[in-house]
Formats: C-alpha cells, structure tokens, sequence
C-alpha cells in the first residue's frame, strides 16, 4: 500500500540542537523529533513499538543530550535497554546525533538494518536484549571487567515496570550492593503498563522504593518526561550515592509525549493498551504526528526558529493479509472446551492478545490465571494445578516458554501429570522482532522432556484434532503453533484423524522424492518448491508430520517403500528434530535403504527482516529449497 510519510533530517536536529539554548527545552525537542522519527519507522516497518519507545524518549534524550560522557563510544559512558522495546526510540536518537547511519531510518526490521530488538550487530548495543530481566546481570558483568581493565565507566541501565516481574532482576541486586557499584545507575521506565495491561493487574510490584533499599540500593524518584527532574536526580545520584548503586524510578505515561497513543486517553474501564505493539492505523499516525510537530514547533517558535523542515517521501506499506491465524483460532476452540471441560485452566503470560486467550478470559474468568512476565512461577504454578486434578494449558511466546522454564517442565514431566504447553509465534517466522522473539531452539530443547509430546498442527481441522489430543492424552504436549497466516491451500483441509506419529501427504505419492515438514511456514514453502521441481520434471511428494518426537515405524516405512530421495525440512535448528528422529530410526532399523536422506533446518542464529528476505537468507523458500532438492535428485 503505497502512503506519503514524513520524517525529521538529521539537519533539523542540528538545527535544534545549535539554537535552542535551554538544555530543557533543547532535550524536549529533541525528544518530540526522535518521536515522529520513531512513527516514521514503525509505520513504514508495519510493526514495532510504539507505547514503550515514546515512554522513554525524555529520558533518552536528557541521557545522551546532557548526562553521559562520550556514549556508544569505546572508553565511554555505556546506556542500553533491557527491556529492549524502546529499540525504536532509541535508534531515532542515535540516528539523530550521528551514532549510526541516517540511512537505517528507512530499515527498522529490514534484512542488514535495524533489528526490532537490540542486537550487538548494531553499533553501539553493548548487550543482546528483548528477552527480558538480563540487563541489570549483564550490566554488573560490564562493570567487574571494567575495574580488571583498570578503567572506570558509567553503565546506565534501561528496565520497564512489567520487566522487574521477571524473578532474575531481584536476584541481581544484592550483589551490586556488595560490590559498592557506584557506576550502576538502573532507570525504570514506570508506565505502569505490561504487555497487555495495567500492572497492578497483573503481578503488583508493590513498595518499589522499598524492595530496592532493602537490598542495599540507593533510590531516587522523578517525573521521566521533566528535564528539570531528571537532571537533579541524576545529580543527587552523583552527590548522594556516589559508592553505590541507585535505581531511579521515573515515572511515565506509556505512548507518552502525543494524546493518541498515551496511556492517559484509554476509556474510563478499558483495560488492554492497544499500541503496546504493531503500527499504528493510518489515522492514528496522521494524529499523532500533528501531536508531536505541534510539540515541537511550539518550542521552535519560542526560541526564534523556522518551523520544522521535515521530508516527505512515499512509500510501500506492508500489508497484512486477511487469513485465518492459528493462535486466534486456538483461542476459541479452547473457550469452547472449557465449556464442556470444567478442569481446563489456562495461565498466561502476559500476552493475552497474542495467544488468542480473550475470548477464554471473557468467558472463564475463574479459570484464567494472568501470571505476567514470569514464566518459571507460571510453569509451575501449572505444575500445582495438575496435581490438583486441573488439566492447565499454559501460555507465552514459544522462545520465552520453553527457555528461561525448561528446568521446570523438565520437574513436571517427572511428576507424570498433563500439562499442555502452548507456544505461539513459533519458528523463524515472524523475523521482524529479531532472534530474542524466533523459536528456532523450542523442538531441540524439549523434544528429550520424558512424557511429553511436541506437536505443530499446520491448518485449522489438525488444530482442532490438536486440541482434542491435548484434553485427553495421559502425555504432557508442547503445542506449536505458527502466528503466520495459514495460506488457503492448507486453510482449506478437510479434517483427518490425528495419530500419534504419523502424517499426511499433501501432494505427490509417486516414486519421486519425499520432503517431510511441519506448520504452516515449511508446508507452504514445500508445496512451492513443488511446483518449481514439476516444471523441471521432478515430482516432489509433501507429507504433514506435526509430530516433532514422535514417529510411526510403520507409517514410516509404508511412506518410504519406493522414495530414493528423502528431505526433512524444519524452521528451527537442525539439531534435535524431526530430521534426527527419523535419521535415526532409519539408522537403527535399516528402515529406507538406498533411500538418500537429507535434513534441511537453521545452522546459524536467524536473521531480521521481512519474511521473505529471511527465508530467502536461510534458504527456506520455495526457491532455495527447490534448487537444493533438484540439485539432490539429479545429482
């Protein structure tokens, strides 16, 4: 969709930066451009957020206007994001003074540009963030080796409110106290605001002020969109707590410095935040940047300046298309269980909208456990439920659930109640939020877990039959569900009964090669490469195999009984998989011989980007994998 959009040059922030003599009024509007810079990449990006970058921006801006000594260089100061949200907002302002190529305003999210989390790929990020609660870890790290090098530098640590629910940040505390570091200064960016909702809804943080002391810290409290405020707590930081480390809580509105995206204008009663992700509709963004050039040249005209100078450039949108997503349909077919299943609970983890749970939240409430952004207390609270006779089915993003929890599952599994794990946004799609957000280790990591099946339904009828198994198998599941849009030649399937190892062909039969996949990314990309192979006369049979650790030897070898060729085919690391299970079981039963046998998966940590740019660079796509299998085939 083609759409003018308008953003500020860096000229203009030198402009600003030369004339405005006030360094309050400097930092505010500054903070107003990086804002409309911010909208400018996350409209044109088509994803991103929003809420959490414009909350920090006056904290941003005073930080690297005003506060740190020679940032993103080596022997300096260092700043960076834990909670990694803000990576647009903070993109905006390093772009405005230099610290990176003003081109890379036009490619947050973009294959080699700007990942949608901070990435040490990108000049000036010191730390790997997005997944959330390491920084305050990673930042004592920093400081110990700094003191071995002799060398003394401020580390200035960026965390959100819905961040602190993360258990490891309490853990990281006490010995910075120990250690007397007086270099750690740690800003919460307290909107008040998680993912989906209020914190105080969700897991209370409570006497904030309080936890930090009783560990040892220093705590200072201010407004974090007033320059006058900031610039005394960080001086009281200096002046009073020189020795130790400090904690200043600055208070903000999320989607603060413009009405249309500040927390301030939800309705009386509305409970989700609608721009804590995502970009903006076409009117919000028109709205918003009037907001924020308004701010801005309000400034302007105050200290004697031309009006903003911004340029205007047309530009492709990208368009999100209408078709049916697997964890919103999820969503409804487990509120129509727990409508016959009184034992079904469901716990989240503070992504209600993402994992489909609404409509269940609306309708069970008594049976809806919002946990937050604490996934080892939600694993095991799902833990105490089945011992309690409830079948939980537990909810998160599929690279948070199986990771910073795998101890825990791994203790539930040895407890032999069902559990049902339910990951979305599975896979090496979507790119754009960056490698923290792709499941790409989820299948390896837990495909050895005793007792629990892993299982990646591709089409709405399997996911139906997917969530029938997991109501009723004395096994715990880890279901696997893509967020992509599950294209119409799967959407289409008519239902067929879901066995236990077992699969389907989706085209094909012959005595041609055999390619194996799963979910709805790899089998459109098969069904592709198909029909590329057809046109060079090879005709490639696809089979649907949603079972990751398990595998039928007789559905196997019937599968197998006139292929030569045979591809596995996965979106996640090529280790611990489909392709090793089924190599190893043609290994141990001599099962296929002459059958040549290839697994195709992830070798490296996935690339940002756009879909098609990054299944292209992993050799995903249609293309690249017909190639490969025409190349196997004919050589």
């Amino acid at each position: 969709m083609d759409r003018s959009l308008a953003w500020i040059p860096r000229t203009e922030f030198e402009r600003v930066l030369d004339h405005v003599g006030d360094p309050h009024d400097r930092a505010l509007a500054f903070a107003a451009l990086t804002r409309i810079n911010t909208l400018y990449m996350i409209t044109r990006a088509g994803s991103g957020h929003i809420g959490s970058s414009f909350s920090a921006a006056d904290v941003v801006g005073w930080l690297l206007l005003e506060e740190l000594d020679r940032p993103f260089e080596a022997g300096g100061d260092v700043y960076f994001s834990s909670k990694g949200h803000d990576a647009p907002g903070l993109y905006a302002a390093m772009i405005a003074l230099g610290h990176l190529d003003e081109e890379l305003l036009h490619r947050l999210r973009r294959i080699d540009g700007l990942p949608g989390h901070p990435d040490t790929g990108t000049p000036g990020m010191p730390f790997n963030t997005g997944s959330l609660g390491m920084g305050i870890s990673k930042a004592k790290g920093l400081i110990l080796a700094h003191r071995l090098a002799g060398r003394t530098s401020r580390v200035v640590v960026m965390t959100g409110d819905g961040e602190l629910q993360e258990g490891q940040n309490w853990e990281a505390l006490p010995s910075a106290a120990r250690y007397g570091m007086g270099e750690l200064t740690v800003v919460v960016d307290h909107n008040r605001l998680q993912s989906d909702t209020f914190v105080t809804d969700v897991s209370d943080l409570g006497d904030l002020r309080g936890k930090f002391t009783a560990a040892g810290w220093g705590v200072l409290r201010c407004d974090g969109h007033d320059p006058r405020q900031l610039q005394e707590a960080f001086a009281r930081r200096a002046a009073d707590h020189p020795d130790r480390p400090v904690v200043i809580i600055a208070d903000t509105v999320k989607g603060g410095g413009c009405p249309t995206f500040a927390a301030t204008s939800m309705a009386p009663g509305e409970w989700r935040y609608r721009h804590h992700s995502g970009a903006p509709s076409p009117a919000d963004h028109d709205a918003a940047y009037r907001e924020l050039t308004a701010t801005a040249e309000e400034i302007l005209a105050r200290h004697g300046l031309a009006p903003l100078r911004p340029v205007v450039r047309t530009v492709d949108l990208p368009a999100k298309p209408a078709a049916v997503r697997l964890p919103e349909l999820y969503g409804r077919m487990l509120t129509e269980a727990a409508h016959e299943d009184p034992g079904i609970v469901a716990l989240d983890g503070d992504l209600v909208l993402d994992t489909g749970l609404i409509p269940f939240r609306e309708a069970h409430p008594d049976r809806f456990v919002e946990c937050g952004i604490a996934e080892q207390d939600m694993v095991s609270m799902a833990g105490g439920l089945a011992a309690g006779g409830m079948r939980p089915f537990v909810h998160s993003f599929s690279c948070f659930l199986h990771a910073r929890p795998n101890e825990h599952i791994y203790n539930n599994a040895t407890e032999r109640r069902p559990v049902v794990y339910v990951g979305s946004l599975a896979g090496l799609l979507p790119a754009g939020p960056g490698h923290s957000h792709q499941a790409v280790r989820d299948v390896s990591a837990l495909c050895a877990v005793p007792g629990l099946a892993i299982l990646e339904p591709s089409h709405p009828a399997q996911l139906e039959a997917a969530v029938r198994y997991c109501r009723t198998t004395p096994d715990s599941v880890y279901l696997r569900l893509s967020s992509q849009p599950v294209p119409a030649e799967l959407a289409e399937l008519p239902p067929t009964p879901l066995v236990v190892g077992q699969g389907r062909v989706l085209r094909g039969e012959g005595d041609g090669p055999v390619a194996i996949g799963a979910g709805p990314v790899v089998l459109a990309q098969l069904l592709g490469a198909a029909e590329l192979l057809a046109e060079r006369g090879v005709a490639l049979t696809v089979v649907d195999l949603p079972w990751h650790n398990r595998i039928d030897p007789a559905w196997l070898s019937g599968l197998l009984t006139a292929a030569r060729h045979l591809f596995v085919v996965e979106h996640q690391f090529d280790r611990g998989g489909q392709a090793d299970l089924i190599a190893r079981h043609l290994l141990e039963t001599g099962t296929g011989d002459g059958t040549a046998f290839r697994g195709i998966g992830l070798t490296e940590v996935p690339r940002c980007g756009t879909e098609a740019e990054v299944l292209a660079a992993h050799g995903m796509d249609a293309a690249h994998l017909a190639d490969l299998i025409g190349a196997d085939v004919k050589g």
